[in-house]
């Protein structure tokens, strides 16, 4: 039974707007400030990236997972993992801007074709993580709010973006790797 009101909805929408835009801004932001340079006496985190790509893997596996958990008609399961993939980017993000606020960044290394596929897979990697965002939220507001029909409808595209973005974290790690310090 659907016991949200429009007004509820609306306000869900108001926040899938403003986390749209302030994520990524506030992560850009974060970005390009590293504690260090600013005189603050902290230790690099550069035993995180393993860590969050290894939280990107899990996701794509969670992701996947929950795919077959829905289509065999195994709801509680699906929404379980579905809260757990979004509690793993919550995490992924946290743990993303924290090693980048304390180290320098790693340049890529290769040379030739590879510097050109790598480029490729960072370059969409960065932009469809920002274009899942209000995918995901509004896929899971659809099916908190029961609107199970738009949830069903959307889930078929923010699916294979969030699982892109999943794996493909897992292979740019996987690519630059050699080169951290």
């Amino acid at each position: 039974m659907n016991n949200h009101s429009p007004q509820d909805i609306k306000k869900y929408n108001k926040w899938i707007i403003v986390l749209s835009i302030v994520i990524p801004l506030i992560i850009a932001a974060l970005f390009g400030v590293n504690l260090r340079d600013l005189g603050f006496n902290v230790e690099p985190l550069t035993f995180l990236p393993p860590i969050y790509a290894t939280i990107n893997g899990l996701t794509a596996v969670i992701l996947i997972i929950a795919f077959f958990a829905i289509k065999n008609k195994n709801i509680v399961l699906h929404e379980n993992l579905m809260t757990t993939a979004v509690g793993c980017s919550a995490i992924f993000l946290i743990l993303y801007v924290a090693y980048h606020m304390t180290s320098d960044s790693t340049k890529f290394g290769g040379e030739g074709a590879i510097k050109y596929v790598y480029f490729f897979i960072l370059i969409s990697h960065i932009i469809l993580s920002i274009v899942v965002i209000p995918f995901v939220l509004i896929t899971y507001v659809r099916a908190i709010t029961e609107n199970f029909k738009q949830h069903k409808k959307i889930a078929r595209i923010t699916f294979p973006l969030w699982l892109y973005v999943a794996i493909s974290g897992v292979i740019v790690y996987l690519m630059i790797s050699p080169y951290y310090a």
